[in-house]
């Protein structure tokens, strides 16, 4: 096989065909289910986006009532998930808090290994792990536990719990739009791994785990607390410029900058800029959209590289007053709906995911001393059909 044709991380490869989302190189536009994702975070909550990326359309006033009652009746953290989330180290990444909370939420369901109850599990997890998030954040803080509060929707109730406080009107829009923006994202990284797990026929948990290992890596989810860091060691937008040359300098990495698969601009950054900009009017921030400003220009004058998600959600989630590491967490909370349509997808038209891989290790050798006369024959046969 020549070299040409081994497509490193599978780049330009199709691996399946699906319903849920797609990127529109027409119009630069992420669809959900047909749906540009901008017209959708600017009108519907995040729990008709979950409707939408589980049933293909987006639910009647009735069907989202009924939504809102059932979330409502499941958001409560389980007992024995916050006894193991308590025995774990507060310094502990959230990432691996929130993986190990999922896997006892698995535990705990009768129905883990039924794959007709899918669905049923993809709501259970959508409905707590605004509850485990919200306690990751405060446990490493060494606060107590928020329960949730029924008269509060979606967003506005995931706040509450984080805080402890109601919030106001603009950061809980800012919010439900982030999260209706990571939601889904076709086969990325997280999601072909729980596609591929799925694909052994293992259960929906199992799928979710693995899929919350490969959104904590900084290629992935991870990128948007690299932000931060970016944020921080500029310090001021009039160091921006400096910083930039340096950095392209020393050939580094720029968390927040660059697709994979957008070419002109990802098509989710002006919706969730707008967002930033309110956050920063409300909290009063300007210095932080001056930062976010100067290494946008800085970047545009020296590279065709325009700013992804990641970069105007990282400083959007720390204004809101989310630490740091719980960002990533945030991406689970708002991508485990799409992870779970595309499980139930990858199940109901299944096909082992297993490429094949072009060995370049040391030719056939044997261990010296070693009689090929004296290991056993194979004896197998196989029988011809009668």
């Amino acid at each position: 096989m020549a070299e040409s044709d081994i497509k490193k991380g599978l780049a330009g490869v199709v691996a399946d065909t699906t319903e849920i989302s797609k990127v529109n190189p027409d119009t630069n536009s992420l669809l959900y289910r047909g749906y540009p994702v901008q017209e959708l975070a600017a009108t519907q909550p995040f729990e008709a986006v979950a409707y939408l990326l589980w049933h293909g359309e987006l639910p009647t006033e009735a069907e989202l009532v009924a939504l809102r009652e059932r979330e409502r009746e499941l958001r409560a953290l389980p007992d024995n998930v916050k006894q193991v989330m308590d025995a774990l180290p507060e310094t502990a990444h959230p990432m691996d808090v929130v993986r190990t909370a999922v896997s006892i939420v698995g535990a705990n369901d009768p129905k883990a290994d039924d794959p007709e109850a899918d669905l049923e599990k993809a709501f259970r997890l959508y409905a707590v792990l605004p509850a485990i998030v919200a306690y990751e954040q405060r446990r490493r803080n060494g606060q107590a536990l928020v329960p949730p509060r029924a008269d509060l929707d979606y967003a506005a109730n995931f706040l509450w719990m984080a805080f402890g406080e109601e919030a106001h009107p603009t950061v809980v829009d800012a919010f439900n739009q982030s999260m209706v923006l990571y939601a889904e994202h076709s086969f990325n990284a997280s999601t072909f791994t729980a596609r591929v797990v799925t694909s052994t026929l293992a259960d929906l948990y199992s799928a979710v785990t693995a899929a919350i290992g490969a959104l904590k890596g900084h290629l992935h989810g991870g990128a948007n607390e690299a932000v931060m860091d970016v944020f921080r060691e500029v310090g001021t937008a009039d160091r921006a410029d400096a910083w930039m040359q340096d950095a392209l300098d020393s050939k580094r990495t720029i968390m927040g900058f660059g697709h994979r698969v957008y070419k002109n601009g990802d098509s989710r950054v002006p919706t969730m800029r707008a967002a930033l900009v309110r956050l920063v009017q409300h909290y009063e921030a300007q210095e932080v959209l001056d930062i976010y400003d100067a290494l946008e220009r800085s970047m545009a004058e020296r590279k065709p590289i325009k700013p992804n998600l990641d970069f105007p959600s990282g400083p959007a989630y720390a204004l809101i007053g989310f630490d740091v590491p719980i960002f990533t967490p945030l991406f689970v909370a708002a991508r485990v709906v799409g992870w779970t349509a595309h499980i139930v997808e990858q199940r109901a038209n299944n096909a082992l995911i297993r490429p094949l891989s072009e060995y370049v290790g040391p030719d056939e050798r044997h261990v010296e001393g070693v009689s090929q006369a004296d290991l056993p024959e194979d004896t197998s046969t196989i029988e011809e059909e009668a």
